[in-house]
């Protein structure tokens, strides 16, 4: 089974682009940039201000019995999504989530490539 398996995915156009190009880690070792940590920092913050307010406004709107406050909560959310998403233009999240994608890739199917040739 392991080896239909590799087979097929032998055949496929971007398997073989990944296998013949190799993932070169050596990004994660370079120093961060002001950019970077920027951005990891504003990915941080947008958790510290969603979270905590959507339990806190739904809490008081419990509390108070006044519904519209959790909606409060829910914009809180919805601007701390905004700076994850701004932290995560500024990091290079879908770069950086790339490069770690296709490293693992490469692994994985080394592993499968290599097991099947064994048995």
């Amino acid at each position: 089974m392991r080896k239909k398996i590799a087979q097929h995915l032998a055949s496929k156009k971007f398997i073989k682009i990944i296998m013949e190009t190799p993932a070169d880690l050596s990004e994660f070792r370079e120093r961060p940039t002001p950019r970077l940590i920027t951005g990891l920092g504003l990915m941080i913050l947008s958790f510290i201000l969603g979270w905590p307010a959507i339990f806190a406004f739904s809490a008081l709107a419990v509390w108070f019995r006044e519904p519209l406050l959790a909606a409060v909560g829910g914009l809180f959310y919805f601007l701390s999504y905004g700076v994850f998403i701004v932290g995560a233009w500024l990091s290079r999240a879908p770069h950086y989530m790339g490069l770690l994608m296709r490293y693992s890739m490469q692994r994985i199917l080394n592993i499968l490539f290599f097991a099947s040739k064994e048995n």
